[in-house]
């Protein structure tokens, strides 16, 4: 029995091999060869000599780069609100899909449409949206009254990241109405009919029925926000460039500038490791709700 067991666990590690060997290629020695720069003064552009090893310098001076840190707070600022955003709406067009009406089923298709779309061309679409000259969102404003002239949105300090951040709700929120509406549609109908017999409320139904339902995908959906957003490149370099005056560049903006505007691969990739760092805390965040998900169905079932 034991050579049995034996003989499967080395089949199973033969046809592993391959994706197991393609992953250290393509994940592990990229990262390596970063964690190696982050160490040197190694420039893109080759000087005649290699790179200089410099120790921690890259990573202390990172730490007390006031760029860095303004990157970080536009980071944590975008994020925040992005995905609080989100996930306020999504369950609200969750619930709302979830009610029987005519043309739901249209409207669900219509919901799916923004996160079908490419980040790039959903970036552009909402670039031209906000055109100061010929944007859609000036000419709705000035003909509600709400506005006197155009305004230039991207041009703006005070508005350009939130109209970045305004771009990346209207995609990304249905994800989350998604997630929450498979979740609402695998809850028994006769929970509903039974608390409206003992007279629960609507708020009672949700708090007590629906809430508990929802909140382990929703928070899977939330985490898996969070990581997205913490990360943002795309929707930025399309459609300001982390402009007007660096007021919409965020930390994968910044490291992409350090490493290959300015040409300085060693703190770029000092950056980049501090950033991967990050993101590596969220991802255990992930893991650790997952796991606990995990034990409740667990203790659930038993």
């Amino acid at each position: 029995m034991l050579n049995l067991q034996q003989r499967e666990h080395r089949q199973a590690w033969v046809l592993l091999a391959p994706m197991v060997i393609m992953m250290l290629l393509l994940t592990a020695w990229p990262l390596l060869r970063t964690l190696w720069l982050s160490f040197t003064d190694a420039a893109l552009i080759s000087t005649g000599t290699g790179p200089n090893y410099v120790g921690l310098d890259n990573y202390l001076y990172a730490l007390t780069d006031p760029d860095f840190r303004d990157a970080f707070g536009r980071t944590l600022y975008f994020t925040i609100v992005t995905v609080a955003i989100e996930g306020v709406l999504g369950v609200l067009v969750a619930l709302l899909l979830n009610q029987k009406f005519l043309g739901r089923n249209i409207l669900r298709v219509l919901v799916i449409l923004p996160w079908a779309l490419p980040t790039i061309v959903n970036a552009m679409m909402w670039r031209l949206n906000f055109n100061p000259d010929y944007g859609s969102i000036n000419a709705l404003l000035t003909q509600l009254g709400i506005l006197d002239s155009y305004r230039s949105w991207l041009g703006s300090t005070d508005a350009a990241l939130n109209s970045v951040m305004f771009a990346d709700i209207w995609k990304n929120y249905p994800l989350v109405t998604l997630l929450v509406l498979a979740a609402l549609q695998s809850i028994p109908e006769d929970l509903y009919e039974a608390a409206r017999l003992d007279g629960a409320s609507a708020w009672r139904r949700f708090r007590a029925i629906t809430f508990p339902a929802i909140v382990a995908p929703l928070g899977v959906a939330l985490v898996l926000r969070t990581i997205d957003a913490f990360k943002v490149f795309d929707i930025i370099y399309v459609m300001t460039r982390g402009g007007p005056m660096d007021s919409t560049k965020t930390l994968s903006f910044f490291v992409y500038q350090e490493s290959f505007s300015y040409m300085r691969a060693g703190s770029g990739a000092a950056y980049a490791i501090l950033m991967a760092l990050m993101c590596g805390v969220l991802i255990a965040v992930y893991l650790l709700m997952l796991l606990r998900q995990r034990r409740r169905s667990t203790a659930h079932e038993a």
